[in-house]
């Protein structure tokens, strides 16, 4: 069975799903313990940043088929939309948390796990990656954990349509050009790099990174004008912390800033 490791290195926390033998499949359980440790993350202060992988050669292939798939036919209506609302609490929970999150995604990259890579805030990959939003295989709508919502406005409306309708799988390099990756390494180079980019990002300005985190989120549902008024709401809040002081004093003196998430 997966189990989920949770390393911290200074100002960064790696959340790796561990169980290769598995291609670190989902259970029940993991979904509910990756639930409460992104929610328990809103209050973890130390935590700038969160790289999110999985052991081995993939990184997830989705909801185990023995201990999540089988089980699911034999439950009731009630039992079934408190599974789904579980899993949708999951992917809330990643988009909620004021950390941004870089899912390094390499292997197999399947139905959940293709959404855990969905919902977090940028992706890297490999060429030998497999993403597939497979749900229409298994007899399931491709409305499943935000993909609906999300991943037309990462690939594309069309883009996502055939990826949901069909679920075939896509190749890293397609993944990169077009758009669900940031970035394509090496395997080898893969977790070195998620790790540097998660660094840079914890060294910035805390509450800044959370308040374009939050904005990116809630401006979905915005209109125009007032996801500007929004953001300038926003600004004006960060304007307050010592972190843009600290900034402009650096800048005067020809120095770079050390921001302190205050």
């Amino acid at each position: 069975m997966t189990r989920a490791r949770f390393d911290a290195d200074g100002r960064v926390l790696t959340v790796t799903l561990d169980g290769p033998s598995r291609k670190n499949a989902l259970s029940f359980a993991l979904y509910a313990e990756l639930r409460d440790r992104f929610v328990g993350l809103r209050n973890e202060s130390g935590v700038k940043a969160i790289v999110l992988t999985g052991a081995g050669a993939d990184f997830c292939s989705g909801g185990d088929v023995h201990e999540i798939i089988g089980p699911l036919t034999t439950r009731t209506p009630e039992q079934l939309l408190e599974f789904t609302q579980m899993t949708a609490d999951l992917v809330k929970a990643m988009r909620t948390c004021p950390q941004p999150i870089v899912a390094a995604v390499d292997g197999a990259c399947a139905g959940a796990g293709a959404i855990l890579a969905m919902a977090s805030d940028i992706r890297l990959g490999t060429e030998r990656s497999r993403i597939a939003f497979l749900f229409v295989r298994v007899g399931l709508a491709g409305s499943d954990m935000g993909a609906c919502a999300m991943l037309p406005r990462i690939v594309g409306l069309g883009r996502a349509s055939e990826l949901l309708y069909t679920g075939r799988t896509m190749p890293g390099t397609q993944a990169f050009e077009w758009g669900f990756y940031n970035e394509l390494c090496s395997s080898d180079e893969l977790h070195p790099r998620a790790l540097q980019l998660a660094r840079s990002i914890a060294n910035g300005p805390t509450v800044a990174h959370a308040t374009t985190k939050r904005m990116l989120y809630e401006e979905w549902a915005l209109p125009l004008d007032r996801a500007i008024d929004a953001e300038a709401r926003a600004q004006a809040l960060c304007m307050e912390t010592s972190d843009f002081r600290r900034a402009y004093e650096a800048f005067v003196a020809k120095q770079t800033p050390e921001f302190k998430g205050e």
